[in-house]
């Protein structure tokens, strides 16, 4: 198993790329990667934290990721920002992909007022008031049932999130609508959402993606809000392998 991307693949087990949201840092999928390494080679994607990257440039960044450490198709699990990187790779790349596990994600932000805001209130807001901004907002993005060591976890990992690929993540979403594109999405799609998301409506954009995405399956995780995946009796695996059992030789590596 490896979880930093950076060592050889088990050419045993099919590769399962984990690729994380606005955060970019990959940290958050710490509880998640011993879990899903009972069936996969899971690899995380860290985010770059630059100003000038692009949809585009993160696409092209994980096709040569996928490319160089997957000796096959591989399964993305992307989460929020991540779920948007995963459905548009899977758009540009449909050979590299053998399935999509899309967690409390959309194809398209709904608050655009809110969406160009945010960029600009960061940019004036020192970053270093970021970790009390956090504990502030702990009841709208976690899990009402979320332990306090888990919290504690989350707070110490966010530390290191980058400011510059934080704002350009959120301005990168400004321009992003696959909403005209989903039908072309060829790859088995699980949709994950959490019924207690209060940052994004993650049931009602999984219930949307699926109506649209040929091979869709849409499973809601009750109880759950936005960063549910450091929560303690979350296991990825519990839905990502009857997922794969069902879809047969689809998302076979």
């Amino acid at each position: 198993m490896s979880s930093d991307g950076g060592t050889t693949p088990d050419a045993r087990k099919p590769s399962l790329v984990m690729v994380p949201g606005l955060d970019g840092t990959a940290l958050l999928f710490y509880r998640q990667i011993p879990l899903l390494g009972e069936d996969f080679d899971v690899l995380t994607f860290p985010l770059p934290d630059d100003p000038s990257c692009t949809m585009s440039s993160l696409v092209e960044d994980l096709r040569a990721f996928v490319a160089e450490r997957s000796e096959s198709p591989a399964i993305l699990c992307g989460e929020s920002f991540g779920g948007a990187l995963s459905l548009s790779f899977a758009l540009e790349h449909p050979e590299l992909v053998s399935g999509l596990v899309i967690v409390n994600s959309f194809p398209y932000v709904r608050s655009r007022f809110q969406l160009r805001l945010a960029p600009l209130a960061l940019r004036l807001f020192p970053w270093g008031g970021m970790p009390l901004v956090r504990r502030f907002t702990e009841s709208r993005m976690h899990s009402p049932h979320t332990l306090p060591e888990d919290l504690q976890e989350f707070h110490v990992r966010s530390r290191r999130i980058g400011r510059l690929g934080y704002i350009r993540r959120m301005e990168i979403l400004q321009h992003y609508d696959l909403r005209d594109r989903l039908h072309e999405i060829e790859a088995p799609t699980l949709l994950l959402a959490g019924d207690r998301d209060h940052l994004v409506p993650s049931v009602e954009e999984a219930h949307y993606m699926e109506e649209r995405i040929p091979k869709a399956k849409i499973q809601v995780l009750t109880g759950y809000g936005h960063i549910c995946l450091i929560n303690h009796d979350l296991n990825l695996l519990d839905y990502v392998r009857p997922w794969r059992e069902a879809s047969g030789s689809e998302t076979a590596a």
